[in-house]
């Protein structure tokens, strides 16, 4: 994480608690507790208003000037039940993201949805224990467009090693599944991710070939506009 970017969540943190502590806020960013106490020497000094000391904890004592975000009751019951969907089911870094997005969107909250976002009674419980550990390196794959060496263990027990194309992730409510195009079967197939037993990714990364890509793979079952772009220009 860049420093820059470590700075603004430290402000995002402290706008969205009451008191946060050098500790806490090490954990959350993974980096030592030195590291946040030099953060917040260097923020108070550019002007932030933090209260408080090493051991005790610190306070934002004055509203940051920032816009606020005009989002209604159902928008953020929205986005809570998500970002908690993510903590559940998501891998140790989108987890982590959920958590920031949830203290920067608190921070800029008008004071009376403020109190919605906090007392926000949707949930969702993990299910049963699957390996997530596998879909940080399955998101970093699909971005780069990385070849992976998969060994799987398919639902008869039988177990095949291959080289795939990683295409796109889906949650099933119970399990991930991942999307691919397979080198050794020249077609598409789909893994769940709960019976990959290993996984090495590659140098090599894969080309946006014609019959091979996401878009190509969904067109058999679904209009493609289902799972079209989250915004459109």
């Amino acid at each position: 994480m860049r420093r820059a970017d470590r700075l603004f969540q430290i402000v995002q943190f402290l706008r969205s608690r009451r008191l946060t502590t050098a500790q806490w806020l090490a954990e959350r960013l993974e980096v030592s507790v030195r590291t946040i106490y030099r953060d917040i020497q260097d923020l108070s000094l550019s002007g932030v208003p933090i209260e408080g000391e090493a051991g005790v904890g610190y306070v934002l004592r004055h509203t940051m000037d920032l816009p606020p975000l005009m989002f209604d009751r159902d928008e953020i019951e929205a986005m809570v039940i998500g970002a908690r969907m993510v903590q559940a089911w998501a891998d140790p870094a989108l987890q982590r993201a959920a958590q920031s997005a949830l203290a920067k969107i608190h921070g800029v909250l008008p004071a009376s949805l403020r109190d919605e976002l906090n007392g926000n009674r949707l949930f969702a419980p993990s299910g049963r224990p699957f390996a997530n550990h596998w879909i940080g390196t399955f998101r970093q794959a699909i971005r780069e467009r990385r070849k992976l060496w998969l060994t799987y263990r398919s639902e008869s027990e039988a177990i095949t090693q291959r080289c795939i194309w990683p295409l796109g992730l889906f949650f099933w409510g119970q399990v991930w599944t991942l999307s691919t195009w397979c080198e050794l079967r020249g077609d598409f197939r789909n893994f769940r991710i709960d019976r990959v037993i290993d996984l090495n990714p590659q140098d090599e990364h894969y080309p946006l070939e014609p019959g091979k890509r996401l878009e190509d793979f969904l067109a058999q079952y679904v209009d493609p506009a289902t799972f079209a772009p989250a915004f459109k220009s």
